[in-house]
């Protein structure tokens, strides 16, 4: 039977003490407050009171910590799919802002010349591809119930463009996908519609720093 909801949770704040753009590299975990983030989102989930019967999760290491929370609280071990994983980028490691910004290093520029693919990383259309599929398989497989999703900012934004047929070039600064947000999706007919959008740990932004992507 066929999911009745897929949730889509973005991981919680990244220890990044040198803030840098972490993309796909090892050894960038949660914080201590990432980790209260990614129980506001369980907590959040479990307050619905609806039923949960999977749990998918991005292979990285902040998004298997995220699920944490939300696996203890369902009872689900999560399943890693590459497919939801975080976007390759050629600034990984590098400052994205500041006197030290790699955009100031003329070497970078050539990476610069196309933002509507982008020329720095992965096309939007193929991340939004691999979500989308990634969901559908997700929503087929599942035993009824709902599925959490546990990705990162730009695929999760990629698939509420496409759901919302608008144009996947954006400005990143108007992104709608908070850290540990929750955005809902629906399957009506042959393709997903977005339900709702949550942002738990609110509360906790002030104190975050959320420079890891772009």
């Amino acid at each position: 039977m066929p999911a009745d909801q897929i949730h889509l949770v973005r991981h919680g704040e990244v220890f990044n003490p040198q803030r840098v753009l972490y993309g796909r590299l090892d050894g960038f975990g949660l914080s201590d407050l990432g980790r209260e983030m990614a129980q506001a989102a369980a907590d959040d989930l479990v307050s619905r009171g609806r039923p949960v019967t999977a749990l998918v999760a991005s292979p990285l290491q902040r998004t298997r910590q995220s699920a944490e929370p939300i696996s203890a609280a369902f009872g689900l071990e999560p399943t890693i799919d590459g497919r939801v994983i975080e976007p390759e980028n050629r600034f990984e490691g590098l400052k994205m802002h500041g006197r030290d910004s790699a955009l100031r290093d003329v070497r970078n520029w050539p990476f610069l010349v196309n933002p509507w693919e982008p020329s720095w990383g992965e096309p939007f259309r193929d991340i939004a591809a691999r979500m989308l599929h990634a969901m559908d398989d997700a929503w087929q497989d599942a035993d009824g119930g709902d599925v959490v999703v546990v990705s990162h900012q730009l695929p999760i934004w990629m698939v509420h463009r496409r759901v919302a047929g608008r144009q996947l070039s954006h400005d990143p600064r108007r992104r709608r996908c908070a850290l540990s947000s929750i955005t809902t999706f629906e399957r009506r007919g042959d393709r997903f519609v977005e339900v709702g959008y949550r942002d738990p740990a609110a509360g906790l932004s002030a104190e975050a720093t959320d420079v890891g992507a772009v």
